[in-house]
């Protein structure tokens, strides 16, 4: 099966792709998103962020990049059917290779930083297109605990909450906002991935794709139980860049 389809059924009963209820996408939207502002989502999978930024705030415009075309095909047609989609810009280009001619106020990127090789990576990807005095939101895993060998192998070396934070501000941000994912948005989240791939794969026990789905579900419940479940955490930050003297709050 395509990847893209395997994320897409999913996360059907959770489009945030990222461990966090939605009170918590909210409360990191308000502090992120102001009225007025342009916004760019490097890696908007399906849109949800910038989908929720333009309810919101009619006044607010935005663009989502991503290489999946079925996901932005989804991003566009939910726009659509919200009223929004005049004030949402697709593209479908790889993060890294994404230009504009304008800033944005705004620049989010939550689970996305595979595509840039990291954290700072993502980081420094966000500052070329942010605009003075302008927020980043950023989301990316952090050891919760000391990991097992296994777990760093599938999931990543990333550091502790600590060190984490720590970088960034070495980096040359301040963060004036911030989420630790608890441990029922990780649970939610991992229960949601599993079980709604499942169901739709109990459905199509008889077709190739439905035997496939469910070993994939299988398998990632089995690894996030075994594997990384009491090590694994995820954290989202606003940021600033530190000393820029245009910022306003």
């Amino acid at each position: 099966m395509d990847r893209d389809l395997i994320s897409r059924l999913a996360h059907a009963d959770h489009p945030i792709a990222a461990p966090l209820a939605d009170d918590s996408v909210r409360a990191l939207l308000d502090r992120a998103v102001r009225p007025g502002d342009r916004v760019l989502d490097l890696g908007c999978g399906g849109g949800e962020w910038l989908l929720r930024a333009l309810t919101t705030h009619p006044d607010v415009r935005a663009d989502g990049v991503d290489i999946a075309e079925p996901a932005l095909a989804h991003a566009g047609a939910a726009a659509k059917a919200l009223g929004v989609r005049d004030r949402l810009t697709l593209h479908r280009q790889d993060g890294t290779a994404f230009a504009s001619a304008d800033p944005f106020d705004v620049v989010l990127s939550v689970g996305a930083a595979h595509v840039f090789g990291g954290l700072l990576p993502t980081l420094a990807a966000a500052r070329k297109h942010l605009a003075p005095g302008g927020r980043v939101l950023v989301g990316d895993g952090f050891w919760e605990r000391e990991p097992s060998a296994e777990a760093i192998e599938m999931l990543g070396d990333f550091g502790d909450l600590t060190s984490t934070v720590d970088s960034v501000v070495a980096d040359g941000w301040t963060p004036v906002g911030g989420h630790v994912s608890t441990r029922r948005e990780l649970d939610d989240y991992e229960w949601a991935w599993t079980g709604s791939l499942a169901s739709w794969a109990l459905d199509r026990q008889e077709d190739p794709d439905g035997r496939e789905a469910l070993t994939v579900a299988t398998t990632h419940r089995s690894e996030w139980l075994r594997t990384y479940r009491d090590s694994w955490g995820f954290l989202c930050l606003v940021l600033r860049r530190t000393g820029d003297g245009n910022a306003t709050g």
